[in-house]
């Protein structure tokens, strides 16, 4: 039997990833065209079409799933063999990595890591994707690198690291007619609130700890995203409960102020997340250790899966 190129292995491997013949070229640095062409050989070889178009992408037949892990299998001995694994050269990369994260996360953590990825990958591209009941299977579809983000639905298959604790302040205009020093539970309980739903920023945990202590809230605004609350909350007697980090870099930026939440909240983790598929990617460890480096205020967290 004719010996397969190692190039038609890691091209298998990354459309597996990806379900994308241009992600998979992407990923590999290759032009499009290549990598069908490669596709091609690898059908003509094995007398299978191994991946057909679908509503969710290139799925893999059951001939192809059953390829994967003699593929990789084959791809990390010929690596052990050739004494080196594959590399990602962050300064000349063109790569076009896709990140899901929260809209705090974009005002609060974005600039900075941008800041260091153009120090260190020029070429490199990001992509942002909004966090959602989505995002798990977007990164499981590989169309997404890495989330960022408060996510404990995630279950099997998923690795995770945790870079910081987050806690809660609120918000309220510095005008506010009613509260002009410290806020206390019963101002709190008596004045209107907006309420952000966003996905990813453990909103769920205040509402629940609010019921558990039996503290009451009238809310008067259901808003999906942070990015124009404090906006609202400048020019209304409305309150909003934020996460800490949000409130550290709003303070003095807006007519409003921050005050201590009035009763004890847990905090949680913001972590990390992203597929086995990505896990032993040399690009997809770049990113995470550049995350890591920059936002880890939890030392000594491994990689959990």
């Amino acid at each position: 039997m004719q010996m397969l190129d190692v190039r038609l292995l890691n091209v298998f491997d990354e459309i597996y990833k990806t379900r994308s013949v241009s992600r998979a070229a992407d990923n590999l640095g290759l032009g499009q065209p290549a990598v069908s062409i490669a596709l091609g050989k690898l059908r003509t070889h094995f007398k299978d079409p191994l991946f057909v178009r679908t509503s969710t992408g290139m799925d893999p037949t059951p001939f192809g799933e059953g390829l994967v892990q003699p593929m990789r299998a084959a791809i990390d001995a010929i690596e052990v063999a050739l004494g080196h694994r594959s590399e990602f050269d962050p300064a000349e990369s063109r790569r076009t990595f896709r990140i899901a994260m929260t809209d705090i996360s974009q005002l609060v953590l974005l600039p900075d890591l941008l800041r260091e990825i153009r120090k260190v990958a020029p070429h490199v591209l990001i992509e942002v994707f909004p966090l959602s009941a989505d995002t798990a299977g977007m990164l499981e579809a590989g169309e997404v690198d890495l989330a960022l983000g408060f996510m404990p639905q995630l279950d099997a298959g998923f690795y995770q690291q945790a870079l910081f604790r987050q806690h809660y302040v609120c918000l309220a205009s510095a005008d506010h007619p009613r509260i002009r020093g410290l806020l206390d539970l019963a101002t709190f309980e008596a004045e209107e609130h907006a309420v952000v739903t966003t996905s990813g920023t453990g909103h769920r945990i205040v509402e629940r700890e609010m019921a558990r202590l039996n503290i009451t809230h009238r809310v008067a605004l259901w808003i999906p995203s942070f990015l124009g609350v404090t906006f609202v909350v400048e020019s209304t007697d409305l309150l909003v409960t934020i996460p800490a980090r949000l409130g550290e870099l709003l303070a003095g930026r807006g007519h409003f102020n921050v005050h201590p939440v009035p009763f004890p909240l847990p905090d949680y983790a913001v972590k990390q997340h992203w597929h086995e598929r990505y896990h032993h990617d040399p690009g997809s460890r770049w990113l995470r250790g550049l995350v890591r480096d920059l936002l880890s205020e939890i030392r000594g967290e491994d990689e959990l899966s």
